[in-house]
């Protein structure tokens, strides 16, 4: 399993709904499952645990039991690290996704994603999946795969991303666009001129955007696409697409110069806050 879907698991429900995202995902893929709890704080007395023969606590091996019973085929290994959770999970270099519960035990209420969501999105070098039980959007059913997109200058790994997710599920691809204009959007009451010059300019940029996604649409015909540019702001245009998606994908820029730390930028952690589906980060250069 060295090249495998990671997801950390802690025994709540947001873990639970990861969990069952990552077991979806591995098989699609064709990979293993590999879950993994942080002992943290708890390690002293998992290793006396250990040692009288209980190795996970029950809630953990609960769910592993429910994915394994989901897929009887799946590839599933399970085990314990020590150490901070969320820089073990995103040293997960050899994962080919990390999946997380967007908030796990002792969150607070009102914060769809904790602490070491938002780390472990910031420091991994492979895509995160965060995933929250009980969102408002279609979760894991066939919505959208929605992704953001600068159409002057596509990301490829984050479109990469994208694309072999709906390919996978037979999701449409909906590539979303925020761009301020001059020019709309415009009321009915507008005059008629203005309002034709609003909507023609309007549908340039939707085709400039197709444009910038024609060689992935040519790798991957079966997928139908959507261009939507819209006047809201990146983060606000993103969260309301996220209400009929089964994912949403933006990516993540890697540090440039050694001594800058990782971190998210504003609108990935307004997006990972508020969004009604799972959220995924990708990262590039």
């Amino acid at each position: 399993m060295s090249h495998s879907v990671v997801v950390g698991i802690d025994g709540s429900a947001q873990s639970a709904a990861a969990a069952e995202w990552a077991a979806q995902e591995a098989h699609r893929r064709g990979l293993g499952l590999r879950m993994v709890h942080v002992a943290g704080a708890e390690v002293d007395a998992l290793d006396r645990d250990l040692r009288g023969g209980r190795p996970v606590p029950e809630p953990v091996t609960a769910i592993r039991d429910r994915v394994t019973a989901a897929l009887p085929g799946l590839e599933v290994s399970l085990e314990i690290l020590p150490g901070n959770a969320a820089e073990t999970l995103a040293v997960s270099r050899r994962a080919e996704v990390l999946v997380l519960g967007s908030r796990g035990v002792g969150g607070f209420a009102g914060l769809l994603v904790g602490s070491v969501g938002l780390r472990a999105a910031a420091r991994a070098t492979c895509p995160v999946v965060l995933v929250r039980a009980g969102a408002d959007g279609r979760g894991g059913s066939p919505g959208d795969v929605v992704v953001g997109v600068e159409g002057d200058r596509p990301c490829d790994p984050v479109l990469a991303f994208a694309f072999r997710h709906a390919a996978d599920t037979g999701a449409v691809l909906r590539a979303v666009e925020s761009r301020n204009t001059s020019h709309g959007p415009y009321s009915t009451e507008a005059p008629v001129e203005q309002r034709e010059i609003g909507e023609s300019l309007a549908a340039a940029e939707r085709q400039r955007l197709r444009d910038a996604l024609a060689r992935w649409r040519e790798k991957y015909p079966e997928v139908r696409t959507e261009a939507d540019v819209c006047p809201w702001s990146p983060a606000r245009a993103l969260v309301e697409a996220s209400r009929s998606a089964s994912l949403v994908v933006l990516g993540r820029r890697l540090a440039r110069h050694p001594m800058a730390g990782p971190r998210l930028g504003p609108v990935a952690v307004s997006v990972l806050h508020h969004a009604h589906s799972p959220v995924a980060v990708v990262p590039h250069d």
